[in-house]
């Protein structure tokens, strides 16, 4: 079993190091390509100000965090390292939320993330030399609907939740997960259909890809031929 826990962070700003802080994360469970269903979102008062630059981006306020936990809080810190207890974690451009994760659990006097890492950012890179390797443009090169997105802001489970379907497509999850109920669709042994798997049908059938002159030329090669040797056999 392979659990990976696909996750994102919203903040002050892009650097602890220069007193920014985490004021989001959220995280959602995948195990063995499927999503669970399970996640994990908190807010956090950075306690600080949240700048103009940062709040038009995740649209996230000083006002909105004032009566939020502390990072520090056991409901924080330590329940984000028990949820991903264990796991791999799936970031975009992960060195930044990797970053800003260690920092608050350094302030926290919480131990530094150990689990394995995966990082989006060189894996789309990799796939599609070249081209762009935003979230925004691997949602589009996906035909992944971010609307919600458009219209809220960014938000770090929103953001994981994208992140979960972009990530599908990059390992080609999507047609492994088709295998995989085809495979377990199979009949069980013992029933009427033995062991065949499931065979799909088309909802409607493709065009002829003959054309009548091609069909015509073939008549004609046939009769060329004179007698067949399956009309001898026929007969």
């Amino acid at each position: 079993m392979v659990r990976q826990v696909i996750f994102d962070t919203e903040t002050t700003g892009f650097s602890p190091q220069d007193g920014d802080r985490l004021i989001e994360i959220g995280a959602i469970e995948m195990i063995d390509g499927n999503l669970t269903g399970e996640s994990f979102h908190r807010y956090v008062n950075p306690e600080r100000d949240v700048p103009m630059e940062a709040y038009r981006v995740h649209r996230i306020s000083t006002e909105m965090l004032q009566d939020k936990p502390l990072f520090r809080d056991p409901s924080v810190g330590e329940a984000f390292l028990a949820f991903i207890e264990g796991a791999e974690l799936i970031a975009h451009n992960a060195p930044f939320d990797v970053g800003f994760i260690n920092a608050e659990l350094d302030i926290a006097g919480l131990p530094a993330l150990t689990n394995k890492v995966i990082d989006t950012v060189p894996m789309a890179r990799r796939k599609f030399p070249g081209a762009p390797a935003s979230l925004d443009a691997l949602c589009q090169r996906f035909g992944i609907s971010k609307a919600e997105r458009d219209e809220k802001g960014h938000g770090a489970l929103l953001d994981a939740e994208l992140l979960a379907r972009v990530y599908i497509e990059l390992t080609g999850g999507r047609q492994a997960s088709f295998l995989s109920a085809s495979t377990s669709s199979r009949s069980a042994p013992g029933d009427a259909g033995g062991d065949r798997a499931v065979t799909y049908q088309r909802p409607r059938p493709l065009p002829p890809r003959i054309t009548d002159e091609e069909r015509a030329a073939h008549r004609a090669f046939i009769e060329e031929l004179g007698t067949p040797i399956w009309a001898k056999l026929q007969g």
